[in-house]
C-alpha cells in the first residue's frame, strides 16, 4: 500500500519577500529621511508656516513633538537606574577608579581637538565676515554661568525635577522639566551608597536591575518606531525651516559642518585606527546611534541605543559601559561643546567688529573643555554658547543672530556627540584591554535588534552582579584591565 502526502499547491513558491537590506533600521532611517524631506518640501510650498502650519505640516508637527516627548520620557528612570546598575556592577572591579580617570581624561583630550579645529576653521573662513544681516537681535534667554552650574549640582528633590509656570492671555501653563546632571549626581550617591551598606542592600540593587530591564524594553519599542518619528522631525523642520532661512548665515552654517564632518570622519578615524581597529567596524556599528541623534536630536534620548551599540556592536563591557555611556550622554559633546561655541564664537567676534587675541582663544578652548558639564541637563548648544561669550566679554546680542537656524546645526551637532560618545568608552576599554575585540571585528547586519535574547533579568530573579547575557559577574569582565 503506498502511501501518498499531500503538498500545498503553494509549497516551494514562496511569496513577494522584500531584501534583507530593506529590513535594517539603518534604511529605514534613510528611507525615513528622503520621506520626511518630500513632505516637508511639501508642505512648505503649500504655504505652512512655524506660526500658522496647514494640515500637513501641523501633522508632521505632531509626529515629531510626540515621538521626542516619548524618548524624554524614560529619560529620568533610564539614567538614575542605569549609573546605579553601572556602579553596583563595578564593586568587584579593583580599577574602578583608573576607568573612569582615563574616560575623562580620553573625553578632555577629543574635546581639545574639537574645539582647535573650531577656532581654526573660524579664523580660516571669516564666518562672521560680509553675512548682510544688519538687524543686532537681543537675545534675552538663559545664559550660561559658573556659579550656578556648580549650585545647581545640590539637587533640590530626589528626582532633580523642576517647573516653571507661564501666563498667557490670562491662562496658566506649568510646564514640568529635569536636570540630568541633578539626576546623575543624585544616582552616584545612591549607587555608592548601597555599596558601602553592603548585603543589606542586595535586595534594592535586584530590584533596581530589574526596573532598568524593564524600562530598557520599553525605549527598545520607543527606538523600533524612530523612522516614523524621523518623518516627522525631518518633515517639521523643512516646513518651517527651509533652505531660505540659512542663506544669509549659509557661511557659518557650512564652517560648522565642515568642522562637525572633520571631527567624525577624520578625528575619530585617527583615534581608531591608533588603537589598532578597524574604522569600518567603527562605524558599521555606532551608525545606527548616530542616525537617530542626527533626527531626534537629543544624546539623552538616544543613550538606550548608544549604549546598545557599544556593547553589543562595539564590544564594550557592559560593566563599563553601563557608566561611561550615561556619563557621556551628559557631558561628551565635541559638537555641542566644542566645535560649536569655538566657531560661533569667532563669528560674534567678527560680526561686531571685534578683535580676538591669542589669551582669547585660549580661553575659548579652556571653557570648551570645561563647560560642558555646565551645560548638562540644561538648553545645550546655546547656554554653552552663551557661557563663552561670557567669558570672553563678547556681546550676548550674537546669540540671537543664530537662533533662527539652530535646529539646522543642532542635528549635526548632536550626531556627533553620540559618535564620540560610543569612541571614547571603546578606546579606554582597548588600551585598559577588556574590549572584547572578536565582537567588534564581528559582521553586521545592520539591524541593532537583531541580537534581542531573553536576558536573564526577564527570565529569573535579577542578581545586579550578572552580565547582559546572564553569564559571570560583569565585575569579572574587568578584573583583567591593566592597572
Amino acid at each position: 500500500m503506498t502511501t501518498q502526502t499531500s503538498t500545498p499547491a503553494t509549497a516551494g513558491k514562496p511569496g513577494f519577500q522584500l531584501p534583507k537590506w530593506a529590513g535594517s533600521f539603518g534604511f529605514q532611517i534613510i528611507a525615513a529621511l528622503i520621506v520626511g524631506l518630500g513632505l516637508g518640501l511639501l508642505a512648505k510650498y503649500t504655504g505652512s508656516t512655524k506660526t500658522n502650519p496647514n494640515a500637513l505640516g501641523a501633522t508632521l508637527q505632531t509626529i515629531g513633538s510626540s515621538y521626542v516627548s516619548l524618548l524624554q520620557t524614560a529619560v529620568v528612570p533610564l539614567i538614575f537606574t542605569a549609573v546605579v546598575s553601572s556602579i553596583s556592577n563595578l564593586r568587584a572591579v579593583s580599577n574602578a577608579a583608573r576607568l573612569a580617570w582615563n574616560t575623562l581624561l580620553w573625553f578632555a583630550i577629543t574635546s581639545l581637538i574639537a574645539v582647535l579645529i573650531g577656532i581654526g576653521l573660524g579664523v580660516l573662513l571669516q564666518p562672521g565676515a560680509g553675512t548682510g544681516i544688519t538687524q543686532q537681535a537681543k537675545y534675552a534667554g538663559k545664559s550660561g554661568d559658573w556659579w550656578a552650574f556648580l549650585i545647581g549640582l545640590f539637587p533640590k528633590n530626589f528626582l532633580g525635577l523642576g517647573a516653571s509656570t507661564t501666563v498667557t492671555d490670562g491662562v496658566a501653563t506649568t510646564a514640568v522639566s529635569f536636570n540630568v546632571l541633578q539626576i546623575l549626581v543624585i544616582a552616584i550617591a545612591v549607587g555608592i551608597a548601597a555599596l558601602k551598606v553592603g548585603k543589606a542592600a542586595e535586595p534594592f540593587l535586584n530590584l533596581n536591575a530589574s526596573a532598568l530591564a524593564v524600562i530598557q524594553k520599553v525605549l527598545w519599542w520607543i527606538i523600533r518606531i524612530a523612522p516614523l518619528g524621523t518623518v516627522g522631525l525631518i518633515g517639521n523642520a523643512v516646513a518651517v525651516y527651509g533652505w531660505d532661512t540659512i542663506g544669509s548665515l549659509g557661511k557659518f552654517t557650512f564652517a560648522i559642518y565642515v568642522g562637525l564632518a572633520l571631527v567624525l570622519f577624520v578625528v575619530y578615524p585617527v583615534l581608531v585606527r591608533s588603537h589598532g581597529l578597524s574604522i569600518k567596524q567603527y562605524f558599521s556599528g555606532v551608525w545606527p546611534a548616530v542616525q537617530l541623534a542626527f533626527v531626534s536630536r537629543s544624546s539623552v534620548g538616544t543613550l538606550p541605543l548608544t549604549q546598545r551599540v557599544t556593547e553589543r556592536s562595539l564590544g564594550v563591557p557592559r560593566a563599563y559601559a553601563s557608566f561611561a555611556v550615561p556619563l557621556g550622554a551628559t557631558t561628551k559633546m565635541d559638537g555641542c561643546a566644542a566645535i560649536y561655541p569655538a566657531i560661533s564664537a569667532i563669528f560674534v567676534a567678527q560680526f561686531f567688529g571685534i578683535q580676538l587675541d591669542f589669551s582669547q582663544y585660549l580661553l575659548i578652548a579652556l571653557v570648551s573643555v570645561l563647560g560642558s558639564a555646565a551645560t548638562a541637563g540644561t538648553t545645550g548648544a546655546v547656554v554653552m554658547l552663551t557661557l563663552t561669550l561670557s567669558t570672553l566679554g563678547l556681546p550676548l546680542a550674537g546669540v540671537g543672530l543664530l537662533l533662527a537656524i539652530d535646529p539646522i546645526l543642532d542635528m549635526g551637532r548632536t550626531a556627533v556627540n553620540v559618535a564620540g560618545q560610543a569612541l571614547v568608552p571603546t578606546i579606554v576599554a582597548k588600551r585598559q584591554g577588556i574590549l572584547d575585540e572578536a565582537l567588534y571585528n564581528a559582521p553586521r547586519n545592520g539591524d541593532p535588534f537583531s541580537d534581542d535574547v531573553v536576558d536573564t533579568v526577564d527570565a529569573a530573579p535579577v542578581d545586579a552582579s550578572l552580565d547582559a547575557d546572564g553569564g559571570a559577574p560583569a565585575g569579572r569582565e574587568l578584573a583583567g584591565a591593566k592597572a
